[in-house]
């Protein structure tokens, strides 16, 4: 504790401390506010992690921010201490919560790829106010939880893509609901399974959109002939549509017949990807063409 008190003669001291005691050390200058002693030793760390995710919930802002700017000088400058030389590829910061406020969106993906994203439970996007387009892949903190992420959108989205995840009902129905939709360009759901979905759902969130959409994709969805059957008077009114994709749905030749009738009529419809009708598989599963 007296070495911890004394900035200047743990800065000296560092490089000959036993590298358990560091950690130790570390925890008693975030709290204790010893804000030289922390960004001596951030520049000093010798370990794959430095562990800031336990500090995110302290009242300690100042300490936290005191590292986060070392950190952010040292990769400016394309400095390497001892951590950082010897583990270039594995250095990541590990935290459960990320809260992105304003700021340009380079400075927005410099964070995500510092950031070990694997380990992060709660996402916050603030201000947002000229997010145009949102693209999400896999994303796992999103089921049942797609309302609050959705609060925090600020202006009309062009594009929106919600990817290879699980989803609720209700998730769907707040997407449908959701004022910054209204003129979207783009929707890409693949991957969203909706099995257990009522067909309603997605035919009101089409409504949203039918007027400004140009790209659908529903690829892997888990789509029926009921669900088709279901959208395929909203999917008709999509004047602007030019790619849709229904592949790897199963999907048999009456309604795929059905649904050649009601996009006919899509004047600037150009590129369609359907999945091959369940009549043309053998029961081995081999696709018979001819």
């Amino acid at each position: 504790m007296h070495l911890i008190r004394e900035d200047a003669l743990v800065c000296s001291a560092l490089e000959f401390l036993p590298t358990e005691l560091l950690p130790l050390l570390f925890m008693d200058a975030f709290h204790g506010r010893h804000i030289k002693t922390l960004k001596a030793m951030v520049q000093a760390w010798p370990f794959v992690c430095l562990p800031l995710g336990g500090l995110i919930d302290l009242p300690h802002v100042g300490p936290l921010q005191a590292i986060l700017e070392v950190l952010d000088v040292l990769l400016a400058q394309k400095v390497c201490s001892k951590w950082m030389e010897q583990r270039k590829a594995s250095i990541h910061l590990c935290c459960k919560k990320l809260t992105i406020f304003a700021m340009p969106v380079e400075n927005v993906m410099k964070i995500l790829n510092t950031v070990q994203l694997d380990c992060i439970q709660e996402v916050q996007f603030l201000k947002q106010y000229h997010l145009q387009d949102l693209y999400l892949d896999s994303p796992s903190f999103l089921e049942g939880c797609l309302d609050q992420m959705l609060r925090f959108l600020r202006t009309l989205l062009d594009h929106l893509a919600i990817t290879n995840c699980w989803l609720t009902e209700s998730d769907l129905t707040h997407l449908s609901q959701c004022p910054n939709i209204h003129e979207l360009k783009g929707l890409d759901l693949s991957g969203i399974t909706m099995t257990d979905f009522s067909p309603k759902i997605l035919h009101i969130l089409l409504e949203q959109v039918a007027a400004t959409l140009k790209e659908l994709n529903l690829e892997q969805c888990g789509i029926t002939e009921s669900r088709l059957e279901s959208i395929l008077p909203v999917l008709s009114c999509c004047s602007q549509l030019r790619t849709f994709s229904l592949c790897r749905n199963v999907l048999y030749m009456p309604i795929m017949e059905k649904l050649l009738s009601h996009t006919t009529g899509l004047f600037y419809l150009s590129d369609e990807f359907y999945p091959a009708p369940q009549e043309g598989y053998s029961p081995h599963g081999i696709l018979h063409l001819g």
